[in-house]
C-alpha cells in the first residue's frame, strides 16, 4: 500500500511495531518517513502525525491498517484467566489504535477536508471469519467507520476495506501464546467463488480509490474485497464451480 501511494504521488509516514518498516525509506527515499512504535500508544500516534506535519505541512489521509488475529480461537477454548489480557491486547491493536490514529490526525484532516480509511474484514459483517475476540473487534471497526463518518461529516470522509483471505503473515495474540502465522490455509482457494487467493496488491486499488477525489461521494462505506467469500453457496462456492 505504501508503494502504491508513493507511486500515485503521495508522501507517507509508515508506522509499524517492527523496525523492518525502515526498509521502506531505504527503498523509496524521502517519500517515506518510517516510525517504529506500538500503535496502541497515544504518544506514538502523535509522533507519526507530527512527523507528517513537520516534513510536509499537512495530513490528507489516515489509513488504519494494523491488526492481529486470535487464531480463530473459540471462546470456550480461552481459559477465563487469560481472557481479559487477550481482550485488552487484541482490542487495543484492532480497535483502540485506529481511534488513536484518527484522533492524533484529526485537526489536520479537518483542515484539509481529508479522508480516513480503516481496514475491516470479512469478519466485520460475518461470523466464522475468526474467533470471538477477532470477530468482535472487526465488527467494532465497522461500527467505528460508520460512527466517525457521521461525526466528522461533512469535513472528513471515513470508509473501510473488508478483505476476505489475504496472503499475509498475521501476528497472533501473545496473551494466548500465539505467534505469527500464515493467514491462508492450504486449499483455501477451492472454497472461494473466484477460485484463487488474490495477492496483497489486489487491495491497493481500493485503498487508492478511497483516498482520492474519485470517491468524493463515499463515506460510511465498508468496501468488500473478499474474492466472493461472503456470497459463496452452501453446495458450491460459485454457481459454475
Amino acid at each position: 500500500m505504501v508503494r502504491r501511494y508513493v507511486a500515485e504521488g503521495a508522501r507517507v509516514v509508515a508506522v509499524d511495531v517492527s523496525a523492518r518498516v525502515s526498509e521502506l525509506a531505504d527503498e523509496l527515499g524521502e517519500a517515506v518517513i518510517p516510525v517504529v512504535t506500538d500503535v496502541r500508544s497515544w504518544e506514538g500516534n502523535v509522533a507519526a502525525a507530527t512527523a507528517a506535519v513537520e516534513q510536509w505541512g499537512r495530513i490528507d489521509v489516515f489509513v488504519g491498517n494494523a491488526g492481529i488475529t486470535d487464531g480463530a480461537r473459540p471462546l470456550e477454548q480461552i481459559p477465563g484467566g487469560q481472557l481479559t489480557a487477550a481482550f485488552d491486547e487484541l482490542m487495543g491493536i484492532n480497535v483502540l489504535a485506529p481511534m488513536l490514529g484518527v484522533r492524533a490526525c484529526l485537526e489536520q484532516l479537518i483542515a484539509t477536508r481529508g479522508t480516513v480509511i480503516l481496514t475491516g474484514s470479512y469478519a466485520s459483517t460475518n461470523a466464522g471469519g475468526g474467533g470471538a475476540l477477532y470477530t468482535a473487534s472487526k465488527h467494532a471497526v465497522h461500527g467505528l467507520i460508520r460512527q466517525l463518518a457521521y461525526e466528522l461529516a461533512p469535513d472528513v470522509r471515513v470508509n473501510g476495506v473488508a478483505p476476505g483471505v489475504a496472503p499475509t503473515r498475521l501476528r497472533g495474540t501473545a496473551a494466548l501464546g500465539q505467534e505469527a502465522g500464515d493467514s491462508v490455509l492450504e486449499g483455501t482457494e477451492r472454497a472461494l467463488p473466484l477460485q484463487e487467493v488474490a495477492g496483497v496488491e489486489a487491495y491497493n486499488g481500493v485503498f487508492t480509490l478511497l483516498a482520492s477525489a474519485e470517491a468524493g461521494a463515499m463515506t460510511g462505506s465498508l468496501v468488500t474485497v473478499d474474492s466472493g467469500l461472503s456470497i459463496r453457496g452452501i453446495a458450491r462456492p460459485g454457481g459454475r464451480v
